[in-house]
């Protein structure tokens, strides 16, 4: 099957260009992804660009196909999921940016849509359990963002300036700028998105702005930067069945609304001190919202502040070659919940972790990875909380069979401490934490002017942890967080990327997933809000000088919003397509997306006697006019 799977897109004969090397820092410290013993997918700059993609979630979505929901705030935000957790995907996936985890502690998902789309030099993830490196919440993957100035290339002074606007009243403006010398170097971005929603009461005003400043010399690099956005929108609420089939634009909640702000500062530095690489990142943030939901406000401020301490040492045994790589990493996080009902939530984590590769000398690459985290969580309205270890390991191979063509796989074992929203609103007794035991085995073939990845994975969890309507509720009402009987992820995942010619470049993403309960009252029902399958197409064609069109087709399979299945969200398919003219300094573009005006969604919440309901309507067919110039 992999190898069927490998030659879908062949090698068309003698194209003049070839394929660079791909290098990750997924991987905590950078190295190339050629050996690894899972699998990884990069999207870099130029693709975000072409794709016409204007924030990060967007870019995951057109670029990967990963799978994405509406999220309730306007301003582009996109829940994602990368393997099929439904309704708890953002507490199963972590994400990094610039070396600082960015995933919150508990509901209120992560905010990708304020990184300024312009700064983002690529985002890379790594497919399944990154527990080991990465900690609690891995079990999906990780999602590593790396900015521009993250990246520490050296580069000539320059910058860029972009307008763009277009349907539902678009108005995008970004800048970028960069200035260095004598090892000295300052990056600054910004971004201001404004829209009228596609929906009644969805308008939304975003603007972010970062900045960069480092100083590096040839075994020394320090730095520190700041970002902050800020985001007003309204809330349009969820639609009946009836609504949405007779007007999606509708809102059933025209006067709510919710404004939030984030910022971060950030310390880091990497130094080469003989075989050792060691590097340090250190950054606080801060994140506010205020909302207005059916005439009640729900309003909280967050402070968080993570520490990244680690170190890489490269070392010859014999004909083989060997790599260690320890590090310690630890969180503090509140909450502090305002109003009548307020509360105070607070969570620590502090763990340390080993990483052992051995590459033989016949390229046979032998890992071994474990990783101890301590988690204390309480809050201030709920009796006991979180004091618990756990632990992750992974074994890890890979093995060349000919030039080009590498086989790997690896097994282990991932977790998830329950979150102060879940612990606080739980059925009877105490939330265990969540454990899977992880399997997942692929073939990769790099040739000339291509590449192929297609892995097999499967994730067994005992005790996942989710929000169930029918469990007993701690007031006596049905629905709570619980303990879910044994459930599993499984599937086939096929990343493909094809340099046809000079002109033309080819990318598929495709995914057979599998999210099932394994026993108990749902045994054999699908997980909710997870697809089974997905396929993503994308095309690059260059048919003249200074002339480009690109362009892609997602399909999303049908998936159940309800644990019984009753109810199914159809299936759906976007197209969307970008021209862009490269005139000296200039590129002029014009992007639709949803080209066809298909009208569908991505999230719902509820089943009513066998039809979906709470709907959240996608937007129909949109344009952008932009022009972007670079100095």
């Amino acid at each position: 099957m992999f190898l069927a799977a490998s030659v879908a897109l062949p090698a068309v004969a003698q194209p003049s260009v070839a394929l660079k090397p791909v290098v990750v820092t997924a991987t905590r410290f950078p190295e190339l992804a050629d050996s690894l013993p899972f699998g990884v997918s990069v999207i870099t700059a130029d693709e975000i660009r072409r794709s016409g993609a204007t924030t990060v979630n967007e870019a995951l979505v057109r670029v990967l196909g990963v799978v994405g929901r509406l999220d309730l705030l306007g301003g582009g935000e996109y829940q994602i999921d990368l393997r099929g957790f439904g309704a708890t995907a953002d507490v199963n996936q972590v994400v990094i940016v610039d070396g600082v985890r960015l995933s919150e502690a508990d509901l209120g998902g992560t905010r990708l849509s304020g990184i300024p789309i312009e700064s983002v030099e690529r985002i890379e993830v790594l497919r399944g359990s990154g527990a080991v490196l990465y900690g609690e919440g891995a079990t999906a993957g990780v999602i590593v963002v790396t900015t521009r100035s993250g990246a520490g290339k050296e580069r000539a002074a320059g910058g860029t300036a972009y307008v763009g606007a277009g349907t539902y009243g678009l108005r995008d403006l970004r800048a970028t700028g960069n200035v260095g010398g004598q090892g000295f170097s300052l990056d600054v971005s910004g971004q201001k998105r404004d829209t009228d929603g596609h929906r009644d009461n969805f308008q939304s005003s975003m603007d972010a702005a970062s900045a960069t400043g480092q100083w590096s010399n040839e075994w020394l690099r320090l730095g520190a930067r700041y970002v902050h956005d800020a985001l007003d929108t309204g809330l349009p609420g969820a639609l009946t069945a009836a609504q949405y089939e007779a007007n999606p634009r509708q809102s059933n909640t025209p006067n709510d609304h919710a404004s939030t702000r984030n910022s971060r500062g950030s310390v880091f530095g990497e130094a080469q001190l003989g075989s050792w690489q060691v590097a340090l990142d250190a950054g606080k943030r801060e994140r506010t919202l205020r909302s207005l939901n059916n005439g009640f406000a729900f309003d909280y401020d967050i402070e968080a502040e993570n520490y990244a301490l680690r170190a890489r040492n490269q070392s010859a045994l014999g004909t083989a070659s060997n790599v260690l790589l320890a590090g310690f990493d630890g969180q503090r996080w509140s909450r502090d919940v305002l109003g009548l009902f307020g509360s105070t939530a607070q969570q620590r984590t502090r763990a340390f972790y080993l990483k052992d590769d051995l590459t033989l000398a016949a390229g046979t690459r032998l890992a071994l990875g474990v990783r101890s985290e301590r988690a204390d969580k309480e809050v201030s309205t709920t009796p006991g909380g979180v004091d618990d270890r756990q632990d992750a390991w992974e074994l890890g191979v890979s093995q060349p069979l000919m030039r080009g063509v590498t086989a790997y796989g690896r097994l282990g074992r991932s977790f998830r401490f329950p979150n102060v929203d879940e612990f606080s609103f739980a059925s009877p007794g105490i939330l265990e934490p969540q454990t899977s035991r992880d399997y997942e085995m692929g073939l990769r073939w790099n040739h000339a002017t291509g590449r192929v990845d297609a892995r097999l994975y499967r994730s067994d969890l005992t005790n996942e942890i989710g929000f169930d309507p029918n469990a007993p509720g701690p007031f006596g009402f049905p629905g709570a967080n619980t303990n879910f009987d044994p459930t599993r992820r499984q599937g086939l995942e096929l990343d493909a990327t094809q340099q046809a010619s000079a002109a033309l470049a080819l990318r598929v993403n495709a995914a057979l997933r599998e999210a099932k309960f394994r026993s108990g009252p749902y045994a054999g029902k699908d997980i909710p809000l997870a697809p089974s399958q997905t396929l993503a197409l994308r095309a690059d064609w260059t048919p003249l000088p200074a002339h480009r069109l690109s362009g892609g087709i997602i399909w999303v399979s049908s998936q159940h919003p309800d644990f019984q299945n009753a109810c199914t969200m159809p299936s759906y398919t976007t197209i969307d397509a970008r021209y862009s003219y490269l005139w000296r300094w200039a590129e002029l573009s014009l992007s639709v997306s949803n080209l066809a005006d298909r009208k569908f969604y991505t999230q719902a919440f509820a089943c009513d006697a066998g039809t979906t309901t709470s709907i959240y309507p996608e937007a129909g067919r949109a344009f952008v006019a932009s022009l972007r110039a670079s100095f």
